[in-house]
């Protein structure tokens, strides 16, 4: 575990992560996942720089405003949630503001993400929800891997 408290604002020598969510594959009603479960998984990799959940235009005032209430900045989108956490979690990577990229989603497309900032020296987490939500694809591609269960 990092060390973060509910209060503290964690250990600002620790590597800094960048904690980006994929809502529509993370939080589906087969999966059960809480976003606390979320945020501390990123926080294992150190102290929680940004914690971005992306969410499409259909996302409900109650889980934006559950989301909001976790310490999730919230992303909306109208176009495609992968795109845009995609191209925000690059942004990241090469203006240096992280030292951790944490993908929780199970969508294999975010494993070229993955392995961009592993070659810009960025240690990488992909975070899946369950066992069965899992993508081997992502968990390979990753440095290290959590699954919420």
């Amino acid at each position: 575990m990092s060390g973060l408290t509910e209060d503290s604002f964690g250990d600002r020598d620790e590597p800094k992560v960048g904690l980006f969510v994929d809502g529509p594959n993370m939080l589906r009603d087969e999966f059960s996942v809480d976003l606390d479960d979320v945020r501390t998984a990123g926080a294992q990799a150190g102290w929680l720089a940004t914690r971005r959940l992306y969410l499409d235009e259909h996302a409900t005032p109650a889980l934006i405003q559950a989301a909001e209430a976790r310490g999730f900045e919230v992303i909306i989108t109208s176009g495609d949630v992968d795109v845009k956490l995609a191209v925000d979690a690059t942004e990241f990577i090469v203006t240096e503001s992280i030292d951790v990229l944490a993908i929780a989603s199970r969508d294999t497309d975010f494993k070229p993400l993955l392995e961009m900032a592993s070659r810009h020296g960025v240690r990488t987490l992909a975070i899946a929800p369950g066992e069965h939500g899992r993508s081997d694809a992502l968990r390979n591609a990753a440095h290290d891997s959590i699954t919420i269960e």
